[in-house]
């Protein structure tokens, strides 16, 4: 059924999960500003990504959860709440699915509520299928779906949108100086590390791409993660004798927009590095390695016209018989021939 709203909308996106993630749920934030011009546009965010959005031409506000901390306890939860209905929204928009979520926009009394048939889906009024799990579609593509009912249809082309901001770009120019980075050769990342072992392609096999790069363009190699990833680029450093960086932990989100801007390459594993580098318009190649319904690259591949995903076939191998993940299978010579594509 057609939804209504009022001429100047307030409205209200919710997405707290991953990084890459909420990268991908930016399109539909210029799909809403473009349906309604008029509307007030927030999005609800983790504390912690607050630089995927803040600076997003198409809102008007950010609202940070800090599931971490104030809204961590059941109070805290309903204090929350009740500081969302004082908003007076109109329409709240779930891109993922969360108890929390679905009660917070419950609570808050907010009078259309749009989500999936996932978890606390009675606090809905408007629910959608959840059948991301077939991986038939992208995440953005699925997530069009939602916005059905308002009458918005999906865009031909869906460009996800990070803002690089001057702070940033300072930020990474400072970093770059202190470490005595070298602006005289192209800057290639390596992205190593991945919120789960199954996605996360051996640092050995980064080593030999680093070292077979290196001779086809002399190059500056940078390797990115948070503090606890420093193990695994060890590893990566230890097997080549080309010199690479080590940021883990030195950047924070708008950093790491504004450094894979500047980049000319980012080679990553199936994470939300990945995601970051297409949308400010740095080449990527991503690996993937899963293949269960809805978590291979199908749904996740990061969008852009330079990124190159490197997968194995598995079209030969029945459905029955097939592993949960190949990542140890992804040759170096695929990851190497997109790369070097993509550098020419």
């Amino acid at each position: 059924m057609p939804i209504t709203l009022p001429e100047t909308p307030r409205i209200l996106v919710t997405r707290t999960d991953r990084i890459g993630d909420l990268v991908l749920t930016t399109p539909l934030f210029k799909a809403l500003r473009e349906k309604f011009p008029k509307a007030h546009i927030v999005a609800l965010v983790f504390l912690e990504h607050r630089e995927i959005v803040e600076g997003n031409p198409f809102l008007d506000e950010v609202i940070l959860y800090d599931k971490k901390g104030t809204e961590r306890s059941l109070f805290g939860q309903f204090r929350f709440s009740q500081r969302l209905r004082k908003r007076k929204f109109d329409l709240v928009i779930h891109a993922h699915g969360t108890n929390r979520m679905h009660l917070a926009g419950w609570l808050a009394g907010i009078p259309v509520r749009i989500g999936y048939t996932r978890r606390a889906s009675w606090a809905l009024t408007h629910a959608h299928p959840y059948n991301k799990k077939e991986g038939e579609e992208h995440e953005a593509e699925y997530l069009f779906d939602l916005l059905a009912p308002l009458g918005i249809a999906r865009p031909e082309k869906l460009e996800p949108y990070f803002p690089v901001t001057e702070k940033s770009v300072s930020l990474v120019a400072n970093l770059s100086l202190e470490l005595k980075i070298s602006s005289d050769k192209p800057w290639i990342v390596v992205s190593p590390s991945a919120s789960d072992v199954t996605k996360m392609w051996p640092a050995e096999r980064f080593a030999e791409l680093v070292t077979r790069l290196d001779k086809e363009r002399a190059s500056i190699f940078l390797a990115i993660g948070t503090v606890k990833d420093q193990a695994i680029i060890e590893r990566l450093k230890q097997k080549t004798v080309v010199p690479v960086l080590d940021l883990s932990g030195k950047l924070s989100l708008g950093m790491l927009g504004a450094l894979l801007k500047k980049s000319a390459l980012l080679v990553s594993n199936d994470s939300g590095p990945a995601h970051i580098g297409a949308a400010v318009g740095c080449p990527v190649v991503s690996i993937f390695g899963r293949y269960e319904p809805g978590l291979g690259p199908q749904r996740w591949r990061p969008l852009g016209d330079k990124c190159r995903v490197v997968d194995k076939d598995v079209s030969a191998i029945p459905s029955p018989e097939r592993k949960f993940t190949y990542i140890q299978e992804i040759p170096l010579e695929a990851v190497f021939t997109a790369a070097r594509e993509l550098l020419t």
